[in-house]
């Protein structure tokens, strides 16, 4: 076999070798090109998706300094309730202490009432009493004596106009 023919025996074992070993990889390839096909789109809706990502992320970001800012807003309004509760735990303590006196105030009066005033004004009541219904007597006594009078006024006033007649005459 001359060289020729030698290279055309070995050409057509290296084409079939060739097609049966690089087919296979052909195929593998297409597949391969297809999948990276799906690969970027799935990339681009992947970037979109970022895109998206990150604009939420930084309308999230605007919202965290938004209420970092709300929270120091309370930390602060929280210091000053604290103030203001301490303060009134202690006027509240001031004013239990003065309750306390005023109601043993209002025991001592309570007690100086009972004891001494309501006796006083009982007694104080019953000299009224007493002394209207003297009085009550009284004004009917006067009353009579008002008609008394007035009949002796006239009983008077008759005599002497008798006795003035009786001076004339004589």
């Amino acid at each position: 076999m001359e060289n020729t023919e030698l290279l055309q025996a070995m050409s057509g074992l290296i084409s079939k070798v060739i097609k049966t070993e690089l087919e296979p990889l052909k195929s593998d390839i297409s597949e391969i090109k297809s999948d990276m096909a799906v690969l970027k789109s799935d990339v681009a809706v992947l970037k979109s998706d970022v895109a998206v990502l990150k604009s939420d992320v930084a309308v999230l970001k605007s919202d965290v300094a938004v209420l970092k800012s709300d929270v120091t807003v309370l930390k602060f309004d929280v210091a000053v309730l604290k103030s203001d509760v301490a303060v009134l735990k202690s006027d509240v303590t001031t004013l239990q202490g003065t309750v306390s006196g005023i109601q043993d105030s209002v025991k001592r009066l309570e007690l100086i009432n009972e004891n001494e005033i309501l006796p006083r004004l009982q007694n104080i009541e019953e000299c009224y009493i007493s002394t209207y219904e003297r009085y009550a007597q009284g004004i009917s006594q006067i009353g009579n004596m008002q008609t008394d009078i007035t009949l002796l006024k006239k009983v008077v006033t008759g005599h002497s106009e008798q006795l003035d007649k009786l001076q004339k005459i004589s």
